[in-house]
Formats: C-alpha cells, structure tokens, sequence
C-alpha cells in the first residue's frame, strides 16, 4: 500500500519536492510490548533547510486516517478492530549526523597544558574522555558541556533546542549504555579530538524566519543553508567540550566557573564599575565566595 500513502500525501509534499525534499521511504515494523504487538510504520522525511516538524506531522495524519480507507488493509484485519494509536513525527535522527574534529601537533598544546609537558596533558585528557565512554555519571555532564554550546546556536537561530536535547541524549545510548559523545585519538604524535552527533535544524520557516533575534543570529552567521549551521553547531558543540575538558584536567572547573560567577556576586552587592574593576583584580589570585567577596567590599568601601 506504499503508493497509496504516497498518492494520499501528494498535495502535501509538492512544494517540498520541488526544493528537493518530500517523502524518502516507508517502511514497516512491529514494536513488541509486553502484552501484545503494534505496528509502526516508519517514514522518512527530507525538508531541506526548513526542520519541518509541521510539515511531517501533517503528513503522518493524513497517511494515518487513510490507513482507515485502504479496503485491501481493512480486508486483512477483518477479524479485529484496525485503530491507529498516533502519528507523531520522531525526534530521533540518527541518519542525519555531523561530525566534527580538530587536529594539530601534540607539542602544539602546550600553551594550554598548565603545569604538565604537552604529551601528559594529551594523555591526561584523552584518559578523561575515555573514562566518559565508559562511566555513565561521568558521561551525562561530559556532554551536557557538549550541549552548552550546541544548545546555545539552537536557541539563538530559533531551533527547538529541547528535540535536539532529545535526540543527541538517545544516540548516546545507541549501543545499549549511555557514552560521551566525543573522541580523542593520539596517533603519531598527532591529537585529534572529535564529535559525532545527530542534528535536524533548519533555516527557514518557524520562529527562524519571524524571530527578528534568530534572523539576526543567522544573518551574523552568515546566512547559513540547514547544512552548514548543522556544522556550525556541533563546531560549537566540540568548542565547549574541549574547553571543559582541558579546565578539567588543568587549573579544575572551579577556577573558571568562579571567575565568571564573581562579576554576578559584585552585581548583586550593587558593587560600581571602579569595584568591580578592582575586587576582580584581587581575587585573580583568591578563592571566590560570596562570604569572601561581600566581606572585601565591606572593607573596600570603609577604606575609602
């Protein structure tokens, strides 16, 4: 019956089809519960540079409400009620993948590698992804520091940042246990360090195209196909992991994270700009709290 579900669709796919996208396949394959079987019939969609969640939903419902008018279909289930349960399109996309990598020269890192030699901190950094492959806990926040930056692009072109959460958390469980998603390899003196990871976004249509900020955000990206800001954003994606990574197994989180929390600390203390510059000059060197921080600017302002 793959014909007729095509010909039910037809008026609804033509534009896409013209810009080179519409229905790819259809296929069909049980789903085991624990009391009996269903049946999915699974379709796969191309939208080009538009995500297109509307466009598949629509689609799947009227595929679904003719599945109720096909007589061959209805002959073959005589016996028992044929009810369709839904028609939801999938936000799981594994074979729309992105992968990102970046190279150099081992002795290259040692700008970067604190107080470790160039090759210590190659190793020390692919033994933390590594453990990220293999320990669950340690996975989740491994690439919740992917989706730092994946998520920000998301947001800022007016993707639907929560589909992409969706569906990057299951292709990390693709193999049965949850894993980080990037890679580092050392090979003849050469690191490599990579991310693989599914994307659907688009360009065009949804709030992408009537959000003035995403409009703006993609006109400073400049003005991207679908293609090109799928690797846009898992280029960011892999930016905020690496930058993690190495904090991590260099200076630690907390010096970062503290150092960026410290400017919302002297907000909050209504510190002005000339505090502000000075208290951030003296704690370069301290441990931030906000105890310690609101006790400085005690002692700031009494001195003068």
């Amino acid at each position: 019956i793959k014909e007729q579900l095509y010909n039910q669709t037809h008026a609804l796919t033509e534009n896409m089809r013209k810009r080179g996208g519409g229905i790819k396949d259809i296929s069909l394959n049980e789903v085991h519960l624990k009391d009996h079987s269903v049946w999915k019939l699974n379709v796969s969609f191309l939208t080009g540079d538009s995500m297109g969640a509307n466009f598949i939903n629509t689609c799947l419902e009227k595929m679904a409400s003719s599945l109720l008018e096909i007589p061959q279909l209805l002959d073959s289930f005589k016996d028992e009620e044929l009810t369709v349960i839904m028609a939801i399109l999938s936000n799981y996309v594994p074979e729309c993948i992105v992968e990102a990598s970046v190279s150099c020269p081992v002795n290259a890192l040692r700008p970067i590698a604190g107080n470790l030699s160039a090759s210590e901190f190659a190793e020390k950094f692919k033994l933390a992804v590594d453990i990220s492959r293999q320990d669950v806990s340690r996975a989740v926040t491994h690439n919740k520091g992917i989706m730092n930056g994946i998520d920000a692009v998301v947001l800022a072109t007016g993707n639907d940042f929560r589909a992409i959460e969706a569906g990057i958390h299951a292709y990390a469980a693709k193999d049965g246990t949850y894993r980080g998603l990037s890679e580092a390899v050392i090979e003849n003196n050469i690191f490599t360090y990579k991310l693989t990871v599914p994307l659907s976004i688009g360009t065009v249509g949804g709030l992408t195209s009537l959000h003035k900020l995403a409009a703006e955000s993609l006109h400073i990206l400049g003005n991207p196909d679908a293609e090109e800001l799928m690797q846009i954003t898992a280029a960011a994606g892999l930016a905020n992991n690496f930058s993690a990574v190495k904090a991590l197994t260099t200076s630690g989180i907390q010096a970062g994270h503290m150092k960026m929390h410290l400017t919302n600390i002297l907000l909050s203390l209504n510190a002005s700009p000339d505090e502000i510059k000075t208290a951030k000059k003296y704690f370069n060197t301290d441990t931030i709290s906000f105890s310690k921080v609101s006790d400085y600017l005690t002692k700031l302002r009494a001195n003068h």
